[in-house]
């Protein structure tokens, strides 16, 4: 049975919202802040542990409840992660996701809502995101 797309849209911004509107409470949508959090050699700044703690906090519900559930409301089935396998490509991904995060002090989801900043660093920060996902879906061949 398909859901109603409308339906699917509105649930779509509203979870966009209140994401954004959580990264930038927390501080997440400031580089220095995020990386000041990763440095834990220097002025190690714990702060955004609590919103990491929370983000898992809720995930792990999420997961909890879809797995008990029959059907999401607004979809046919849940979209969970099937995959167990830890190889070279999820170990080297995780590793260029992480160093990215520490050089830029940003990740996808803070970089798209940084935009509304409307700061140059951001921008450039999406364009080579996008361009990575862009090289990465033309030349990367696909598990099989």
């Amino acid at each position: 049975m398909t859901k109603p797309a409308g339906s699917r849209m509105i649930a779509a911004l509203v979870s966009g919202l209140v994401f954004g509107l959580g990264l930038s409470l927390s501080g997440m949508l400031d580089p220095a802040r995020v990386r000041g959090f990763l440095d834990i050699t220097g002025a190690w700044d714990p702060s955004l542990a609590f919103v990491l703690g929370g983000a898992v906090a809720v995930a792990a519900l999420g997961t909890l409840l879809a797995k008990r559930m029959a059907a999401p409301m607004l979809d046919d089935r849940f979209h969970l992660p099937e995959g167990r396998l830890i190889d070279s490509r999820l170990v080297a991904g995780s590793a260029i996701f992480g160093i990215g995060w520490g050089i830029g002090g940003l990740c996808p989801g803070p970089a798209l809502a940084s935009l509304s900043l409307g700061l140059p660093a951001t921008v450039w920060f999406v364009v080579a995101m996008l361009a990575g996902m862009i090289v990465h879906d033309r030349f990367v061949v696909p598990r099989t």
